[in-house]
């Protein structure tokens, strides 16, 4: 099938653009892309198994830039308390507590989220918004796990194939699955400026508990699970910074 009889978030220019993956490793090339948006602040609060203390945690738990809590298991019923943040053009959800604790460039680049479910959501959505500042297109690879996606984006030369008309913004969530060392955070994007009516697409981020940080998982051909059209946030958390 070719890409003008695919649906638009199926063909690999849209999967890119529309929810601002960092890298697309075709036949082992690597392309860097960005978008924009805005942001504010909400406010609610989570829900989440219990934490330990840092002085009964396990060996690789502990955060690498010394962010509390640590959570083995949980989810999230409501959006968490946070203070949103431009990066690049796009809002990017922050606090004390979830992350990020260590910023670098202006704010620009910013690493190191609680290991608990809202730290994960958080490094999520963080890292979508950092991909958006084609400043930060030479580091992307320091944000994903370790893996051959890694170390070929690392090798590999960036360019930027920006499109400056396509905006998008996280407007919710889900959190597929917390299990401490990994965790699957659905994120639900609304993307506008394409043409048409604003688009809703799922983009689940899958991360990997390592370093002392969540890394995001991906693969040589892309996200491990594909991306997909929403017709509605049912189902979904509403979280976003506009």
């Amino acid at each position: 099938m070719s890409n003008a009889e695919q649906p638009f978030y199926r063909r690999p220019l849209w999967i890119v653009v529309a929810i601002f993956i960092a890298v697309v490793l075709v036949g082992g090339g690597i392309a860097a892309v960005t978008g924009a948006f805005d942001g504010r602040k909400t406010t609610a609060s989570p829900t989440a198994s219990a934490t330990s203390t840092a002085s009964s945690l396990p060996a690789g738990a502990a955060s690498i830039c010394g962010l509390k809590g640590y959570e083995t298991s949980g989810t999230l019923s409501s959006a968490p308390t946070a203070e949103w943040k431009i990066i690049g053009s796009t809002a990017a959800p922050q606090s004390a507590a979830a992350g990020p604790g260590k910023n670098e460039d202006g704010g620009l680049f910013n690493t190191c989220f609680a290991h608990t479910p809202t730290g994960a959501l958080f490094a999520s959505a963080n890292y979508l918004a950092t991909t958006t500042d084609s400043r930060n297109t030479s580091r992307i690879w320091e944000l994903l796990a370790n893996g051959k996606a890694k170390d070929l984006l690392r090798s590999t030369p960036p360019t930027d194939n920006v499109d400056a008309s396509t905006r998008g913004q996280v407007s919710g969530f889900k959190v597929d699955s917390y299990e401490g060392s990994s965790a699957t955070i659905d994120l639900a994007v609304t993307i506008s400026g394409t043409g048409s009516d604003d688009q809703l697409i799922s983009y689940p981020v899958v991360l990997k508990w390592e370093d002392g940080d969540w890394k995001v998982v991906f693969t040589e051909q892309g996200p491990p699970i594909a991306p997909s059209a929403l017709s509605s946030l049912g189902g979904y958390v509403p979280f976003s910074g506009v």
